[in-house]
């Protein structure tokens, strides 16, 4: 039996369901030390992170209480920093959502930040060279946003998949690659006449609407949680999210399941750069308004850790985002208020990542360890016990 992925679905496949793995068949599914796992696992992340920053913290010279209190407050302070800390997690959801399904299929995707990038000079190209009604104007944008990050994530995934190269080397050097792109062209074709290096602004008719009058949240919250629900669905509930899940547990198996892994492969890049670039298109449509040289202050990096902070899950990308961003968003208010420098932050955000591979490599090792198999005679005696 053939499915919409081109793969060839066997005996064995057809009796599961996509979304539906061989525990489930045999009982609920349902693994409340998996789900208790986790949820612990990143909690427990981000208190060490925070403790160990509050000794870091306080080597400087400054109360670690003081300073949580201003990263506290200028991440949710009052609406307006609240709505910031929401416009920061934006493209952090979408890029988070884009690194959550290259890794479900075991994709080390790492070339977020070139797709993000990409995916915005596509959306400013729509929305400044095309004159197009308001609504199609901004859904044109951004899909050519979607579509440059998914050409720029082709790439890498058909070397990956045809020609065996390693994704984590090529999408490294596409960053590069894509970050002094946009750096060629805001200084010289597309740059605005008397201005900085910079492209002329997106046309009205292009914007993402503002939500909350007098701040800068926008239409692109809503557009962040609805690509988190569908991803949802896509890899829980669909013929193409069971051959991703199949394809990163194991790619020989399911190449001999009859799984075209090589296809899924590609398309799991194309839907992880559409994504990304479906980032970069959020902020230049809904907060730039224009392409400027170097305007990502990392979040196609930070997306990494979102990812593994959300435990490779939608719901937990979005949770994830929503962290980083307020992290991003109290960064400053912190630093005005105490004089910490806000690479401080930054160390609490990579304490966080540290304690999440520790707590995954754990996990990992348990699961290597050998279990002691259950003889006949093992269950004679435990019979005769119980007798």
């Amino acid at each position: 039996m053939r499915n919409h992925v081109g793969t060839t679905i066997g005996r064995d496949q057809r009796m599961i369901q996509p979304g539906q793995t061989q525990s489930k068949r045999r009982g609920s599914g349902f693994s409340w030390r998996g789900t208790l796992a986790g949820i612990v696992t990143p909690v427990v992340a981000v208190a060490a992170s925070l403790l160990i920053g509050s000794l870091v913290i306080a080597m400087l010279k400054v109360n670690p209480l003081v300073a949580y209190s201003y990263l506290f407050s200028g991440a949710v302070g009052n609406l307006g920093q609240l709505t910031g800390t929401i416009t920061n997690a934006i493209p952090l959801i979408f890029a988070g959502l884009a690194v959550t399904v290259a890794f479900r299929g075991s994709i080390f995707n790492i070339g977020g930040e070139g797709q993000l990038y990409m995916g915005a000079l596509f959306a400013i190209l729509a929305g400044t060279m095309l004159k197009l009604p308001p609504g199609i104007h901004l859904l044109v944008a951004l899909a050519a946003g979607a579509v440059g990050g998914l050409l720029w994530a082709l790439i890498p995934g058909y070397l990956n998949a045809r020609r065996g190269l390693n994704e984590v080397i090529v999408t490294i050097l596409m960053n590069y690659i894509a970050q002094w792109f946009i750096s060629y062209l805001v200084h010289g074709p597309i740059r605005e006449a008397g201005w900085n290096p910079q492209s002329r602004m997106v046309a009205a008719t292009a914007r993402l609407p503002i939500l909350i009058h007098g701040t800068s949240l926008h239409v692109g919250i809503i557009l962040a949680l609805i690509a988190a629900v569908l991803m949802h669905i896509l890899l829980t509930r669909t013929g193409l999210g069971f051959a991703i899940r199949m394809v990163g547990s194991n790619r020989e198996a399911s190449r001999y399941a009859g799984i075209n892994s090589a296809r899924v492969v590609i398309l799991t890049m194309c839907v992880s750069g559409a994504l990304a670039g479906l980032a970069g298109a959020s902020e230049m449509l809904g907060t730039r308004y224009r392409l400027l040289e170097g305007f990502s202050p990392g979040y196609g990096f930070d997306a990494i850790a979102v990812a593994m902070v959300g435990r490779t899950t939608a719901l937990g990308t979005v949770l994830g985002a929503l962290f980083f961003g307020a992290l991003r968003s109290g960064a400053t208010v912190m630093q005005s208020g105490t004089g910490l420098p806000v690479v401080a932050v930054y160390f609490i955000q990579g304490l966080i990542i540290l304690f999440m591979i520790a707590g995954s490599s754990v996990n990992f090792f348990k699961n290597l360890a050998p279990k002691k198999e259950v003889t006949a005679d093992d269950k004679s005696a435990k019979s005769t016990a119980v007798s």
